[in-house]
């Protein structure tokens, strides 16, 4: 029966390919058009989570590829923001559990003159520079909370982590920001 249905559909292809090229057309169009409403969200996202505008770039990059060879098996296309965004999250996870091996540099020590934009970012004010000196997981936390607007059930859905380690991380990362705040604004908080 499976054989006899797939023979069918090659037929169906081979004696009219047009049909299939605009079906494919319109196919592209709707993935075109769904990313590029969410390239402003996830470069922004991503940019916090990696603070650096390159890996970001490339994480943005990365999702989008990944998003697109994944684009026919997404059933429902309403849910595409949470879907490319777990995508994102996943990317730079990765990336971040990558770069954990190399050193790090606090944002502090690094010359602005290349222009990183969200490395000047960080720096620019004391949450920057505080946020920076999260660890990685920490970091991530706070992002999807605050520059993610997502709530503790869905970082927790996102990260694949019970939401009682969200819960934790995001008071540890609330109470280490407090603290590097205080400490770099000499106690005036």
């Amino acid at each position: 029966m499976f054989a006899e249905n797939a023979l069918v559909a090659r037929e169906r292809v081979v004696r009219n390919p047009t049909s299939t090229a605009s079906r494919d057309k319109a196919f592209d169009a709707e993935f075109a058009g769904k990313l590029e409403s969410e390239l402003q969200m996830a470069y922004r996202l991503a940019g916090y989570l990696m603070a650096d505008a390159a890996e970001a770039q490339d994480a943005v990059q990365e999702a989008s590829v990944r998003a697109w060879r994944g684009w026919p098996a997404l059933r429902d296309r309403d849910v595409f923001h949470s879907w490319f965004s777990q995508i994102l999250v996943n990317v730079c996870r990765t990336k971040l559990r990558q770069s954990s091996r190399r050193r790090t540099v606090d944002v502090e020590d690094v010359d602005l003159e290349a222009a990183d934009p969200f490395k000047a970012a960080l720096a620019r004010d004391t949450v920057g520079r505080a946020l920076s000196a999260l660890s990685d997981e920490l970091r991530m936390v706070v992002v999807l909370r605050y520059w993610g607007d997502m709530s503790l059930a869905e970082i927790a859905d996102r990260l694949h982590i019970p939401v009682g380690t969200v819960k934790s991380r995001h008071h540890a990362a609330l109470q280490s920001l407090r603290r590097r705040v205080e400490r770099l604004e000499g106690g005036a908080v």
